[in-house]
């Protein structure tokens, strides 16, 4: 076909480089205003785009343009376009319109753009825009891209704080989502996105604070998630209901919700093979980790936020931490929940530590005194002393001793007076008529052949009452340990 007519001279080297898919290089930088010898029509592009040029046999037609200013809109929603698209350090006046669109590879590398519309987008090849700058909302919803999604060193800003900066529910993206090296001001929504090829995030900053910088709820990542390496998210993170089918990575990252009221990372019902919770500093806001279902969890206490919620959330290995810090790491959450500690205390005795797995135990029943009544409270904070609420009853055997030392000195000095004076009376010893005090049945005759006198007597309500007292603590704290633990699940 030949030329139209009323072309400019940038126009006329376009439209007859089509063919061939040569290069036309209207100047080496991004221009910043409207110079004459390289302004482009996208009606022009979008001719070409959608097979008003003729390709030459032999070779791969093709629009291939560097240093372009492009007047007017570059829409070809709805169409299908057969020919790869490269634009190279140009400036688009308005965003391009790819929606419900049928391509092939598209590129735009370094370009300034306010904003992209590519909603319902199917890419047979990678979608990039590296490098560019695009001052508005990219839209990718129900997008299909088979050959990867480029956004390294690429930089978005959202019109307002309302606006999302990266719009892409439903995305579907084979091969892999590469977006290194950029800053977004704005959120990024990839709620729903599935992400065969992984996801790469490494060095990019998110930028929305006391908002969402991230909401990628019910998102399925195959392979490698990397939210690592210099990452840092000013604002929540929200992978709620995601599905990591490897690693997830927070190695070296930097979060922050930029408000300690906010989640600053919002993972609950969660599944990942493995997550690397190691940033580089300390989080700052919240982290929610329940009913997620982790493989493997490496995490550090230097990192952890003053409030981590784990209630319902189970694993399979931990790494990262010792007991002393687990068992602080279990009890961030405001509300007492039992089964954190469950799943610890389960955990160390799945990999053999059946005295740390003890320690657990110990330190939920103290965690729950405190949310309980007074009374109740009295009678554990009893439990605890007298038998360690039954996984420590060696103190229940040490009180015993030291109130069996202490009555058989005082009834060694006061001794006590026989019931009915007569020869049939056993021998009187301070020892054994302590034991009879202490042990709640008359086991040796002592008690009801002697009777204490004076400040003596005192002394033996005591150990009546203490030895009943120390029988009922080690009956209930046996009962707790011997009843079957519930399942941590």
């Amino acid at each position: 076909m030949p030329q139209p007519p009323g072309l400019n001279d940038a126009e006329q080297r376009l439209w007859a480089a089509f063919p061939t898919g040569a290069t036309v290089t209207l100047g080496d930088d991004r221009p910043a205003g409207p110079l004459p010898d390289r302004m482009v029509r996208a009606e022009i592009i979008t001719r070409l785009l959608l097979g008003a040029g003729d390709p030459r046999p032999g070779t791969v037609a093709a629009v291939r343009l560097r240093g372009a200013y492009i007047l007017g809109c570059l829409d070809v929603s709805g169409g299908s376009i057969e020919h790869e698209l490269l634009l190279d350090a140009c400036r688009l006046v308005e965003a391009p319109d790819f929606s419900n669109t049928e391509t092939r590879q598209l590129r735009f590398k370094n370009c300034w753009m306010p904003g992209f519309d590519g909603g319902g987008l199917r890419a047979d090849g990678y979608v990039s825009m590296s490098g560019s700058q695009i001052d508005g909302t990219v839209k990718l919803p129900r997008a299909q891209i088979s050959g990867g999604l480029r956004m390294n060193g690429t930089t978005i800003t959202a019109p307002s704080p309302e606006e999302w900066a990266l719009f892409s529910g439903g995305l579907v993206v084979d091969v892999g989502m590469f977006v290194r090296d950029s800053v977004i001001t704005g959120g990024v929504r990839l709620v729903g996105a599935r992400m065969n090829g992984g996801l790469f995030m490494e060095r990019t900053s998110l930028i929305n604070p006391g908002r969402i910088a991230l909401d990628a709820q019910n998102m399925v990542v195959e392979d490698t998630a990397e939210f690592s390496r210099d990452f840092s998210a000013l604002g929540t993170v929200r992978l709620r209901s995601a599905r990591f089918n490897g690693i997830l990575s927070f190695s070296r990252a930097r979060l922050d919700s930029g408000d300690p009221a906010r989640m600053a990372l919002h993972a609950s019902h969660m599944q990942a093979d493995e997550l690397l919770l190691w940033p580089e500093e300390k989080i700052k806001g919240r982290v929610s980790l329940s009913y997620s279902r982790i493989a493997q969890l490496l995490d550090h206490p230097s990192v952890w936020p003053d409030e981590l919620y784990l209630n319902g959330m189970t694993y399979e290995t931990l790494r990262g931490a010792e007991l002393k810090d687990r068992l602080s790491w279990v009890s961030r959450d405001p509300e007492f929940h039992l089964q954190p500690y469950e799943q610890l205390a389960a955990w160390y005795h799945g990999i053999g530590h059946d005295d740390l797995a003890r320690k657990v135990q110990l330190a939920k029943l103290r965690a729950r005194r405190r949310h309980l009544h007074p009374v109740a409270g009295a009678w554990n904070q009893l439990l605890d002393w007298t038998v360690g609420y039954g996984y420590r009853p060696w103190l229940a055997f040490a009180w015993f001793a030291a109130l069996l030392a202490i009555g058989t000195t005082v009834f060694s000095i006061e001794e006590p007076r026989p019931v009915k004076p007569g020869n049939e009376l056993p021998a009187f010893h301070a020892l054994i008529y302590t034991l009879d005090l202490l042990i709640p049945l008359d086991t040796f005759g002592q008690q009801l052949s002697y009777d204490a006198v004076n400040w003596s007597r005192w002394v033996a309500y005591g150990l009546v009452t203490t030895g009943w007292v120390l029988a009922t603590a080690l009956i209930t704290g046996a009962t707790r340990v011997l009843r079957p633990a519930s399942s941590p699940n």
